[in-house]
């Protein structure tokens, strides 16, 4: 120690001694945070492969049945190629299958329930989220909202014992009445008045696929920034005003979206069309008379199958239904960015 500097030196050794004190408590805090840095990166490592074999597994499971689908449908399109898709005749006894009735009624039933359910969903989630009063806002749409979880065969049940006969004593002959003796569509609205048939399956569809509509709408709805809509009321727009320039262009996306998934449940809905269709391999410009669709004739035909031939033509069914399924998303998608890029043009 010097004598000159005690305090000094006294201080200095301290520090030191502190220093070695302090050095293994160190190492054991950088050990420590060491060990938790690792153990969090081998935590994002496992959490980024979960969920990467999760999304892949969506992909693997598309790819298996598109895969089986093909498989199964070779020995029918083999057998009578291309021309499947465009004959009538389906005949389990000879052998002979075409998809153009199955098609046709897919397409005719769809059709009629999107042309129904979208205005009425419409005005649904419009009258939910704009104009219902507050205390009656929350029972509607859950009454909405429970619709969508009604089975699809409570649906087709209804349908038929109920709806169908209701149908087949006051609307059809209205309609035969009426838009029946019009050129053109009147062709339409005439044929046997059986209370099953195209029309039917298309008004029920449309009763089924209105809560999921109708619900997506809501919910995109009332997303809208409450700024803008109190914003254009302030300059004196009216409801209607308000929905069509800052509501739907606000929510296009989302709206589309619903109108895709009630199109897509009515693509491949089977029991309730199958209960009120009529499973007649039948082709009519009539509504009222009976047809089949892809998913009926599933239905109805797979578990009696017995001929390979046969077999094959119901797995050609279903590939075909997915084929328009994905040809309906896909017009979806392009349409929703052919109005991006028109939007980013103007702006």
């Amino acid at each position: 120690m010097n004598p000159l500097f005690p305090s000094t030196v006294t201080t200095a050794t301290r520090q030191e001694h502190s220093l070695a004190r302090s050095t293994p408590e160190r190492a054991a805090a950088d050990a420590l945070l060491h060990g938790v840095m690792r153990r969090q990166r081998l935590q994002d490592f496992l959490f980024h492969k979960i969920t990467l074999f999760f999304a892949l597994s969506v992909l693997l499971v598309l790819a298996g049945i598109i895969v089986s689908l093909i498989i199964g449908a070779i020995p029918a399109f083999a057998e009578f190629g291309p021309a499947f898709v465009t004959t009538v005749e389906w005949d389990p006894v000879n052998d002979q299958y075409g998809a153009l009735i199955a098609i046709a009624g897919t397409l005719s039933t769809s059709f009629i329930a999107l042309l129904l359910a979208f205005p009425i969903s419409f005005g649904i989630a419009l009258f939910l989220t704009e104009i219902c009063p507050a205390s009656l806002r929350r029972p509607l749409g859950t009454a909405v909202e429970l619709l969508a979880g009604v089975p699809s065969i409570i649906y087709g049940m209804w349908g038929l014992f109920v709806f169908a006969p209701l149908f087949a004593d006051y609307a059809q002959p209205a309609l035969s009445a009426t838009l029946g003796q019009l050129p053109g569509i009147g062709a339409l609205f005439r044929g046997p008045m059986m209370g099953i048939g195209i029309l039917t399956a298309g008004l029920i569809l449309a009763v089924m696929i209105i809560p999921f509509i109708s619900s997506v709408m809501r919910d995109v709805f009332e997303i809208v920034p409450a700024v803008l809509k109190e914003s254009a009321y302030g300059l004196g727009c009216t409801k209607w005003e308000v929905v069509r320039q800052i509501v739907l262009p606000y929510t296009k996306t989302g709206v589309v979206g619903g109108v895709m998934l009630g199109l897509g449940r009515a693509l491949g809905e089977t029991m309730a069309v199958t209960f009120v269709i009529g499973n007649a391999h039948k082709l009519s410009w009539s509504l009222f008379a009976a047809g089949n669709s892809i998913a009926s004739t599933l239905a109805n035909e797979f578990a009696e199958a017995e001929s390979k031939l046969h077999v094959s033509s119901l797995f050609a069914l279903g590939l075909i239904l997915f084929v328009i399924t994905f040809i309906v998303l896909s017009a979806a998608k392009l349409m929703l960015a052919g109005l991006s890029r028109r939007e980013g043009a103007k702006s």
